[in-house]
């Protein structure tokens, strides 16, 4: 044969020969391109569920102050809706209480149905994602009015409802990595011995002891009749609940909030004084050292007061007309400040807005609640203090009676629940 035509004969061969190679590489090239489709579907529905999941555990997380031990179907149910909401075709595989004391582990799954790589004999693929969410990397301090208006009802119900809280926080039998204290003000607050290097006792606004009327004033005291001076009582401080740091011993919290009595001769109401030393159990930093500085753990603050700024200058039905008196004790006065007043737009009320935001500023979340009747200044007051989201209230309560208090707690509590731990 001719070189030329063994030439074109074997043209003719490689050109048959090419569609029957192409279809035995079909099937795997189709692959290929489906595998990188796939995967990225894949990809993005296992993002999508993490995100329901997240979210589902996040939601069944709020329901465990009413079922802690998930055996009555509230944060089942929760769970489900949630999941429902954000990945219809998703389902819960799993549901359990978390490896860390009060919190709710979930499992999802959702299959995800293999376009191209079913040529491969794929047909779908079963994507899972896990999430855990609780009450759990908690530091929280409850900083409660002592003053006498709390006393009786409104104290006992404070407690009643703020054990709740502890048990929530710091369930019986539990080991969990969160802590809590406590904070009792007046027109000062009580600090224990060992703190910051003075005796035991109350103290003023610029950390000194406060050992009741400044001694400037001690003349004019002694200058009022002698029936007069029988209505001053020189120590205000005693009666105050001594100020506890932060602790994991759900008995010590319990042991001390029965403590709170609002008994005993007052010296007013300064809420910055309870508002910083709240700041100061819930830093790492002296006086109290307990707090952790870990910036994972969530520092809480709870604001309770049911009064206004109180100093005895700002009229009204507890207002007294000699000098000194009663007020003249509290952390302002007890250093020889007689020029702080409460007067709406006065030093003390400018300290509470200071000490707020020294907190905040520390990262420290403030839930304020107002119990009683308020005017609007002191309502404007507690909703400034309070870490509310941009636009609302989330961190403000108002609880108009004592019958109101245990479900203020309630959502607090609802609030703290919202954290994933994994």
């Amino acid at each position: 044969m001719l070189p030329r035509q063994c030439l074109f004969r074997r043209l003719a061969e490689e050109k048959g020969a090419s569609p029957l190679l192409f279809a035995l590489l079909l099937p795997v090239l189709v692959g290929m391109v489906g595998m990188g489709v796939d995967l990225g579907n894949l990809y993005l529905s296992h993002t999508r569920l993490q995100a329901a999941v997240d979210a589902a555990a996040l939601a069944g997380s709020l329901e465990l102050p009413a079922d802690p031990k998930l055996d009555k179907g509230l944060v089942a149910a929760s769970v489900a809706s949630m999941l429902a909401t954000n990945y219809p075709e998703a389902e819960v595989e799993s549901l359990s209480p978390g490896t860390e004391v009060r919190s709710v582990e979930v499992t999802a799954k959702v299959e995800v149905p293999m376009m191209l790589m079913g040529v491969l004999g794929v047909s779908d693929k079963t994507v899972r994602a896990s999430a855990a969410a609780g009450f759990n990397h908690l530091e929280v301090v409850l900083v409660l009015d002592n003053t006498g208006s709390m006393k009786g009802t409104p104290i006992n119900m404070v407690k009643a409802a703020a054990s709740n809280l502890v048990d929530l926080i710091l369930p019986a039998g539990g080991a969990p990595d969160s802590k809590m204290g406590l904070v009792a003000f007046r027109g000062k607050v009580k600090i224990g011995t060992g703190v910051d290097g003075l005796p035991a006792g109350c103290r003023n606004a610029d950390g000194s002891l406060n050992e009741g009327i400044h001694p400037s004033f001690m003349p004019m005291y002694w200058a009022l009749p002698h029936s007069t001076r029988r209505n001053i009582d020189l120590d205000t401080c005693s009666c105050i609940p001594e100020t506890l740091g932060l602790t994991t011993e759900r008995s010590e919290v319990i042991a001390r909030l029965a403590e709170h009595t609002a008994l005993g001769p007052g010296s007013g109401t300064v809420i910055s004084e309870g508002i910083k030393w709240g700041r100061h159990v819930l830093t790492p930093q002296a006086p109290f050292t307990d707090a952790n500085p870990d910036p994972s753990y969530r520092k809480i603050m709870i604001l309770l007061t049911d009064g206004d700024t109180e100093d005895g200058t700002c009229g009204g039905p507890f207002a007294i007309n000699y000098h000194p008196n009663n007020y003249w004790t509290n952390a302002y006065y007890g250093m020889g400040d007689s020029n702080s007043h409460c007067e709406n737009g006065g030093a003390l009320n400018a300290a509470m807005l200071e000490e707020a935001a020294l907190a905040k500023a520390a990262g420290i979340e403030i839930f304020s609640i107002r119990y009683g009747d308020s005017d609007s200044t002191d309502r404007w007051l507690m909703k400034t203090v309070a870490s509310s989201k941009p636009g609302t209230d989330d961190h403000y309560f108002d609880a108009p009676s004592i019958h109101d208090l245990d479900d203020v707690f309630k959502q607090i509590g609802r609030q703290l629940g919202w954290r994933l731990l994994k």
